[in-house]
């Protein structure tokens, strides 16, 4: 081999590796790596079950974590209720959720990821109705959980309680009432706005959480919270019972008794509506009792006849709007202070609102006679109108009498205060519901992490030195080649 060619890709061997060193050790900065912390919650309503992925800073803000959503999955089937006869398909039901969980959590976090399966009114219903069920269903969801590895802290059914305030959390952590990102990344709790109140209607119960102007004198329906350093003192009180599901079945219930007869004229149903329930269907729930004098096999006939007025009379007879209390009340004797200022109404409120177009700010009596007037429609102008909504499309005039007596009636909004209720779906473009406050709350008691100091390189460096490192030894193996092949020859 020529010697002035070995000589010159020793020398570019040499160059590269020099210049590699040098662009790896220049401007070297040392970065604080923040840590990513995860949170699984199962939302195990009456209906139907969704699993929340969540992800925060392990650092978090006076001790509290800035959670985001990563995504949500839907399990199939209904409420794990449901499965009071077969508890191990309640279980069964939640894998494929979990396992597209374990896609998205990072392997190496997985074990120290807190899971959580929280049970609503659903389960409260089943408990009554049957307790050793009830625990039947929660030892097969959480053998199903305890099979991944996570960390799980356990399924249990929440209280009313816990649902409304979690609920009254995420509306406002939504909203930035709790905590504020300002300029530059710096989180403070913002001085001037003013929290908002919560109204959810679920399936099987609903739930009305604010802070209100005078202190709660009815320590049932107290509840305090230390979020970000500040406290927060409210009013939560959750009706069981009074969900869409089960209000649906109050009334037929109510409907039924007062005649006994197996043929019930339904006025809330459109006219020319007709459905077969029996009366074991009817009356399968702790919130309505089968009177003795009824087999349970009978079937009754059930028709619809339109009557928006007769309907709104007989919504109002499922609430009872005296008032045994020593202070001033919702309904069912139940304390609760006036309502104070703005509220957010979601879920089963919003859902039948927006079906009615009565979410844009329409005063009481325009709600009440757009809804007068879906209801004077028949059935088959309104599967013309609408044959994507079949499933529910009976139900909406019930719901809607059903939902205005509930806030005007029974939690006490009037024509003034009515405005300051937004019907939404999301807050902030996210879903409403109970776990994302839940998951901020347990933010409360899973210590924070201390930053991790790691020295980084600018990438364009970076970037360089690799160059030049591949460079010299493509040189050097080259140089190597040559020498050895021109030895041999």
């Amino acid at each position: 081999m020529d010697s002035k060619a070995k000589a010159g890709l020793l020398a570019a061997t040499c160059v590269c590796s020099i210049i590699a060193l040098i662009l790896s050790v220049v401007n070297v900065k040392d970065v604080l790596l923040l840590p990513t912390k995860y949170g699984l919650v199962f939302d195990a309503g009456s209906t139907h079950t969704s699993l929340y992925i969540y992800r925060w800073p392990a650092d978090k803000e006076n001790d509290t974590g800035i959670v985001s959503q990563v995504e949500a999955c839907s399990v199939a089937g209904p409420g794990i209720s449901s499965y009071a006869d077969e508890p191990a398909g309640a279980g069964a039901s939640l894998k494929p959720c979990l396992d597209r969980a374990m896609k998205i959590v990072p392997a190496e976090q997985q074990r120290e990821t807190p899971t959580y399966l929280g049970a609503t009114a659903g389960m409260r219903l089943l408990r009554e109705e049957n307790g050793t069920k009830a625990e039947q269903v929660l030892a097969e969801v959480s053998k199903a959980i305890g099979e991944y590895p996570v960390d799980f802290r356990g399924a249990r059914i929440l209280t009313g309680s816990e649902e409304g305030s979690f609920g009254w959390i995420t509306v406002n952590y939504l909203l930035e009432t709790l905590v504020k990102c300002s300029f530059p990344d710096k989180w403070e709790h913002p001085q001037d706005a003013k929290v908002v109140g919560a109204l959810d209607l679920g399936g099987a119960s609903t739930q009305i959480t604010f802070q209100p102007e005078v202190p709660v004198e009815d320590r049932n329906t107290s509840v305090f919270f230390r979020l970000y350093g500040a406290n927060y003192s409210l009013y939560s009180h959750s009706y069981l019972c009074y969900g869409q599901s089960q209000a649906l079945k109050m009334l037929l219930a109510a409907l039924h008794q007062d005649t006994l007869r197996a043929q019930i004229s339904h006025p809330c149903y459109p006219k020319g509506y007709l459905e077969t329930i029996t009366v074991a269907e009817l009356y399968n729930s702790p919130c309505v009792r089968a009177p003795s004098s009824v087999r349970p096999d009978v079937v009754l006939r059930v028709t619809g006849t339109g009557d928006p007025t007769t309907c709104h009379t007989v919504v109002q007879r499922l609430f009872n709007f005296s008032c045994r209390a020593p202070g001033p009340c919702g309904f069912n004797g139940v304390y609760q202070p006036p309502v104070q200022g703005h509220f957010f109404a979601f879920a089963g409120f919003y859902h039948t609102f927006s079906f009615l177009n009565l979410t844009h700010k329409q005063s009481p009596s325009e709600v009440n006679t757009a809804v007068v007037s879906f209801c004077r429609r028949n059935w088959e102008e309104l599967v013309r109108s609408f044959p994507q909504h079949l499933k529910y499309l009976h139900t909406y005039c019930s719901m809607a009498f059903y939902i205005l007596t509930l806030l005007l009636d029974g939690y006490k909004f009037n024509k003034n205060t009515w405005s300051n209720i937004h019907f939404s779906r999301q807050a902030a473009n996210t879903d409403i519901g109970w776990t994302l406050g839940f998951m901020l709350n347990m933010t409360n008691m899973i210590p924070a992490e201390a930053l991790q100091h790691v020295k980084v390189h600018q990438p364009s460096l970076w970037a360089g030195a690799v160059s030049f490192l591949v460079l010299a030894i493509v040189a050097g193996l080259v140089s190597v080649f040559l020498h050895c092949f021109w030895k041999t020859k």
